[in-house]
């Protein structure tokens, strides 16, 4: 069965959300100051301090997921108040500098991943099945910049889940029989390492973003709404493509995704 008028007026709106600039661009376009700037700010251990905060928040978000996320389909998400909620977290914050990364980051990150399993149950997903709940925590690869290998003809998106897919179902399966046991089993060591790659640079940005004297004056606030907003946004589009893809397969909306 061809995907109907409404479906691709669906898939086209996933498309516009997932293929769009990513936070960089957003961050940058809050004060007319590019990012990169307080990327030259950022000393090379800080960088990869904030990859290691990046992948310790994102081995609590996975174990909160597993515990706690349940919300059931078709329920309607709460986008803003994860959004008031998350821009609390980042006043607090950014008060603190970047120093107070490391106790601000898991906190957005929680609300982010909470916010993303209310958009999967509004898009027919079951946030209270292990599979539903591990897409949920691969949002956070979605949305950053793409490496310099990549296929340049390929989707962003289609490319990013291509390279998590396997680790996506050896995580999916190790959970469903043993949970999420203290430090994790390979493949959710592998799974964290492949999303914490992506999630890392996205956090880097955002961490740039406050060095930058003029956006940082809009404070840590309103830059973390504009971090939970590009989420919400991959969210969005990427369960919308799933949803589409549980009707038709996988292949006949991926052909339509790239027509469009």
């Amino acid at each position: 069965m061809p995907l109907s008028k409404t479906e691709l007026e669906d898939l086209g709106r996933a498309k516009r959300l997932l293929e769009t600039p990513g936070i960089a661009m957003r961050l940058s376009s809050l004060a007319g100051a590019p990012v990169e700037k307080g990327l030259k700010l950022l000393p090379s251990p800080a960088q990869k301090a904030i990859h290691a905060i990046s992948e310790a928040a994102l081995r609590t978000a996975l174990a909160l997921a597993v515990r706690s996320l349940g919300e059931a389909p078709g329920r309607k998400p709460s986008e803003r108040s994860h959004k008031v909620a998350a821009a609390m977290s980042g006043a607090i914050g950014g008060a603190l500098g970047l120093g107070g990364l490391a106790l601000e980051l898991p906190v957005s990150t929680g609300l982010i991943l909470r916010s993303i399993a209310d958009i999967a149950a509004s898009e027919g997903s079951n946030p209270r099945h292990i599979d539903t709940r591990v897409e949920c925590l691969a949002v956070f690869a979605l949305g950053s910049p793409m490496d310099r290998r990549d296929d340049e003809a390929e989707s962003a998106y289609f490319a990013a889940r291509a390279a998590l897919a396997g680790a996506v179902s050896e995580a999916t399966r190790y959970i469903a029989q043993k949970g999420v046991a203290k430090g994790g089993g390979p493949a959710i060591v592998r799974l964290v390492s492949l999303i914490a790659a992506r999630f890392g640079i996205v956090v880097s940005e955002k961490a740039a973003a406050q060095l930058v004297p003029v956006i940082g004056a809009a404070g840590g606030a309103l830059i973390n709404t504009i971090f939970i907003g590009h989420y919400q946004d991959m969210a969005r589009g990427h369960f919308i493509v799933r949803r589409l893809e549980k009707t038709h397969g996988a292949g006949p909306v991926r052909e339509a995704y790239d027509k469009i």
